[in-house]
Formats: structure tokens, C-alpha cells, sequence
């Protein structure tokens, strides 16, 4: 007699087996993962927030201040209706420069940058947080590359006159780069509007939050999402 074949699939060839081990596999990455994202978060807004201080440091001299740069923040809505954070310097109480996000777009994205004024609405100093532009062209903007971002320190909207607040080639006071014009023009108004800002809201921004962020807590630090006072460059086609 020929032995019966036994026909049945092995539970293990069963798709309800293969679905039920891609579940547990599923669930397992989960899980390491959520405990990677645990063990990494405060070391990464640690890392943030240092970075954040660095920059700040960058257009403030040690001297106007004896607090901690991110201790003493406004809340504030920029002319665009988004959050705006505020950051003062202080000494004995007494606000002596504040520092916040400006932006608007050049060739490649919107271009990121801190400004420091003082009471008076003298620029500290200007640094670019973030940008895409072309590298080799429009990436001059940034302190490492070029020291034209270091030409707005000690001006205002009296110094030039507001109406030179331009490239030349816009017949206004402040170098372009050669071939690339979209780039410092974004950086030049970004900088203008944010003096338009303070001097709309001085009153305001010069009164001393006093030391409300306990340390560790969240500074409502400035962020990859481009907060700040950004608006659209409307200038299209090549860095011209």
C-alpha cells in the first residue's frame, strides 16, 4: 500500500505566521527605537541650546550682559503674525541690546539670520543661522566665508539713510557679490525690516523680562522651522 501524502502546509509557511512574525518584528523596532529616542533627547536639546547660546554670543559683547543670553526672553508676534522669540541682554536689570530672528528668501530658500540691536536701534553685530544658497557664490554671506555680514555693525536706519537700505545695484549703500545679487539683497532687507520691527516695538522689547526661564527649562529657542520675521523675495530666474 502507498503511504498516504499528508497535504497539510506547515505552520510556519502559513501566511498567518509570516504576518504574526512581521507584527512582533514591527514591534520590537518600535520599541528600540522609542528608547533610543529617550536616551538621546536631552542630550540633543542640550546640543541645541548650546548652539543657540554660541550664536547669540556672536553678536553681543560679554560686556552687556551678566546673565545668561537665554534666561530673559519676550514672546512677541512678528509683522507676519508668527511667533517671535526675543532674547535681551541685561545688565543690573537693564536691557541693553535684544537679539531676534530676521529672514526672507534669496536664490535657494529662505535665509536665516540673528540680529543684535542696541536701545538706540544700532546694530550689534548680524549672523546668518541658516541658508541654502549657491556655495561659492551666495554663501559669502556667512562670517566664515566672507566678512560682509560684519559691514551692518554700528548702523541704523539713520545710518544710511533708510532709503540706502539697498544693494548698490538697487541704488542703495551695501556691496552685492559678484554674481550673485538675490543673496545680500534678501540679507539687506531681512536686516531693514528687522529694525523696522524694533523701532515699531521698542518700548516693548526694552522691558526687562527678568530671569523667568529656570535653568534647563525650554528657551523657545530659534528653530529649523524659520521663525522670524520672513517674508517672500519676490525676485525670480538666476543670482542677478
Amino acid at each position: 500500500m502507498k503511504r498516504k501524502t499528508d497535504d497539510k502546509t506547515p505552520f510556519r509557511s502559513t501566511v498567518a505566521y509570516q504576518a504574526m512574525l512581521l507584527g512582533v518584528s514591527a514591534m520590537i523596532a518600535t520599541t528600540v527605537l522609542s528608547f533610543g529616542n529617550l536616551a538621546t533627547k536631552d542630550v540633543i536639546a542640550l546640543r541645541v541650546e548650546e548652539d543657540l547660546k554660541a550664536s547669540l554670543s556672536q553678536v553681543v559683547s560679554p560686556e552687556l550682559y551678566d546673565e545668561d543670553l537665554l534666561r530673559n526672553t519676550l514672546e512677541m508676534t512678528d509683522p507676519n503674525g508668527d511667533d517671535l522669540v526675543v532674547y535681551q541682554a541685561a545688565r543690573d536689570g537693564t536691557v541693553t541690546a535684544v537679539i531676534f530672528e530676521v529672514g526672507r528668501n534669496g536664490y535657494s530658500g529662505v535665509i536665516r539670520s540673528i540680529v543684535a540691536v542696541d536701545p538706540d536701534g544700532i546694530v550689534l553685530g548680524v549672523r546668518v543661522l541658516a541658508h541654502t544658497e549657491t556655495p561659492g557664490l551666495g554663501d559669502k554671506i556667512e562670517v566664515e566665508k566672507d566678512d560682509w555680514i560684519l559691514g551692518f555693525n554700528g548702523l541704523s536706519l539713520e545710518n544710511p539713510p533708510r532709503s540706502s537700505w539697498a544693494v548698490k545695484k538697487d541704488g542703495g549703500h551695501f556691496d552685492q557679490f559678484t554674481g550673485a545679487t538675490i543673496t545680500p539683497r534678501a540679507v539687506v532687507r531681512s536686516i531693514r525690516e528687522g529694525l523696522e520691527f524694533f523701532e515699531g516695538n521698542k518700548e516693548q522689547m526694552l522691558v526687562f523680562a527678568g530671569t523667568g526661564r529656570p535653568e534647563g527649562s525650554s528657551s523657545g529657542a530659534i528653530d529649523e522651522a524659520g521663525r522670524g520675521a520672513v517674508e517672500s523675495n519676490e525676485s525670480t530666474g538666476t543670482n542677478q
